[in-house]
C-alpha cells in the first residue's frame, strides 16, 4: 500500500485536541495542497480564513444563543455546561479556519462545480495536515449559515458561501473508523 493510500485510509475526523501549537509551516503546507485541488475551468473558488482570537470572540454571543436554541428545539434543559461546551468549540480549538466557496448565482452549474472543487480543496488540506499528525473536523453547524460569520470574515454572502469551519489540532484521541463494507458502495455493472 502506498503512503498516499495509507494517509487516505488512516485519516479520521478528530473531535478532541491537545493543547499544542500548530506550526505556521504545517498550515502553509496544507494550504499549498489545497491550492492544487482540481477545479472546473480553473476557477479556484475556495478561500480559507484563519480565525484569530478577536474574530472568534465576535462569534461567541451568537454561538451561545444558537446553543440555547438547539437545546429548546430538542426539548433539552439549557445548562451552563452545554453553553460552555458550545463556546469552547470556537475558542479552545488550536486553529479554526472558515472555508468559503465563491458564488455564481447566474450559473448554477458553475456554482455546483465550484462547490465540489472547494470540497476537494478542503480534503487536500486535511490530508496534508493528517500526514503531519494533525487532525481536523469539518463542521457545518448553524453558525456557518448565520450573518455573524459573514460579518466576522468581512465577506459578502452574495459573493461567497461559508461551507464550513475546520477545527484543527493534534488529536487527543483518534477515533475508530465506522465505514460501510466495500460491497455496499461499489458496484460493477455489465
Amino acid at each position: 500500500m502506498s503512503e498516499v493510500q495509507k494517509n487516505i485510509i488512516g485519516r479520521r475526523t478528530v473531535y478532541r485536541f491537545i493543547e499544542k501549537k500548530i506550526q505556521k509551516s504545517s498550515l502553509d503546507n496544507a494550504f499549498e495542497a489545497a491550492r492544487f485541488a482540481p477545479s472546473h475551468k480553473n476557477t479556484n473558488p475556495w478561500r480559507f480564513y484563519v480565525m484569530g482570537e478577536k474574530t472568534r470572540n465576535t462569534l461567541v454571543p451568537i454561538v451561545e444563543e444558537l446553543s440555547r436554541k438547539k437545546c429548546i428545539d430538542n426539548g433539552l434543559e439549557i445548562s451552563d455546561d452545554v453553553v460552555e461546551r458550545a463556546r469552547n468549540k470556537i475558542l479552545k480549538i488550536p486553529v479554526l479556519v472558515a472555508v468559503t466557496s465563491q458564488l455564481s448565482p447566474d450559473d448554477s452549474f458553475r456554482q455546483e462545480e465550484d462547490y465540489a472543487a472547494s470540497v476537494c480543496a478542503i480534503h487536500n488540506f486535511v490530508l496534508s495536515l493528517w500526514a503531519e499528525g494533525i487532525g481536523s473536523q469539518w463542521s457545518t453547524g448553524s453558525i456557518t449559515r448565520h450573518k455573524i460569520i459573514y460579518d466576522a470574515l468581512a465577506i459578502s454572502p452574495e459573493k461567497e458561501r461559508v461551507i464550513g469551519l475546520l477545527k484543527v489540532g493534534y488529536p487527543e484521541k483518534i477515533p475508530e473508523p465506522k465505514k460501510k463494507d466495500l460491497s455496499e458502495i461499489r458496484f460493477y455493472l455489465d
